[in-house]
């Protein structure tokens, strides 16, 4: 069967094929009654543009480039859903690419894989929102990018959430509970979010009355086996913590399954809460207490501001979501 064609689709719509192409680029000044004679045309025939055929017209390539470096696997797999749900939108396609921030090489792998694939602009993820060399490389190209989650979100577009705000609150759910030996397992201090959500546990602290402990302050990387290893120094201290809040979900799984290894009840003995609510903290025993934040939203999010940045559509922007609580069984009442 032969592919339908734009001149097919002007023919039937009994406009030019210029006209056609601005409807479905989606561009502004088209009367509604023309645009939708333009898609009832496209879905008499089936129509699907080429990318190739309109990346010579346009000068573009159709194509958002997600770069990361995070070992947290569900996130990264949350956010690229919501990438390719307002790719799709657009008729864009997603290329995602995982780099090693701190290999000496790193901008250099970027040059390459822009020069090689040609995106219309990238999303960055933390760490990589955050690497000033990186930053400095893409707007000295002009390259646009949208940032998730950035420590300084002032300046570029993208999405962030009032992560402090929300650490603090977790901290708060933990006080509510009785706990005055709260532990935090840190995230990587190279993220914004391991910054932010640092800084809300100390608030909370601090709202409570209650000292800062640096014995329970365990450096993690935002990883699962971080997780592990911090608990197991946690757990061995002669006065350990009633109470343990993971900087993301991945370590505070870690946490209940070095609490598991070494016969402690969770919550019974000790509670353990995490941060992001991605997938895992509803796959564990007992399921995580966590704030739940928006990743796949925020992957979305972005990338709308991203592309109404490529393709001129409007004033792209910082945009913030709302984070909520969700209480589950991994917090009680300290013993």
């Amino acid at each position: 069967m032969t592919r339908a064609t734009i001149d097919d689709v002007a023919r039937i719509a009994g406009i030019s094929t210029k006209t056609v192409s601005r409807v479905l680029n989606n561009e502004p000044n088209v009367r509604d009654v023309v645009r939708q004679r333009v898609l009832s045309a496209v879905a008499e025939l089936n129509y699907r543009p080429m990318t190739s055929a309109r990346s010579l017209a346009t000068n573009r390539s159709f194509m958002v480039g997600l770069l990361y470096d995070n070992r947290s696997p569900s996130y990264i797999m949350e956010v690229q859903a919501g990438v390719l749900e307002a790719c799709e939108a657009q008729h864009y396609s997603m290329m995602v690419q995982p780099l090693v921030s701190a290999a000496p090489d790193f901008v250099e792998r970027v040059d390459d894989i822009v020069s090689r694939h040609r995106p219309d602009g990238l999303i960055l993820t933390p760490p990589l929102t955050d690497h000033p060399e990186l930053l400095e490389f893409l707007r000295g190209n002009r390259l646009p990018f949208a940032s998730i989650a950035p420590h300084h979100p002032k300046d570029c577009i993208g999405v962030i959430l009032r992560e402090r705000e929300a650490a603090a609150a977790m901290v708060d759910h933990l006080v509510s509970l009785g706990h005055r030996r709260i532990a935090h397992i840190l995230g990587d201090p190279e993220h914004g979010a391991g910054v932010w959500r640092l800084a809300g546990y100390r608030d909370g602290l601090e709202r409570a009355g209650l000292k800062e402990d640096p014995a329970i302050m365990i450096q993690g990387q935002f990883s699962f086996e971080s997780g592990v290893a911090a608990t197991r120094q946690l757990l061995a201290l002669p006065q350990r913590p009633t109470a343990i809040f993971a900087a993301d979900d991945d370590m505070a799984v870690g946490a209940i399954w070095a609490a598991a290894e070494a016969g402690i009840s969770v919550p019974g003995e000790i509670s353990i809460c995490g941060f992001d609510d991605t997938m895992i903290a509803t796959q564990v025993w007992p399921p995580l207490t966590t704030v739940h934040q928006p990743v796949r939203e925020m992957g979305r999010r972005a990338t709308e501001e991203l592309l109404l940045r490529v393709l001129d559509k409007g004033d792209a922007r910082m945009v913030e979501v709302d984070y909520e609580m969700r209480i589950r069984f991994s917090t009680d009442r300290a013993p």
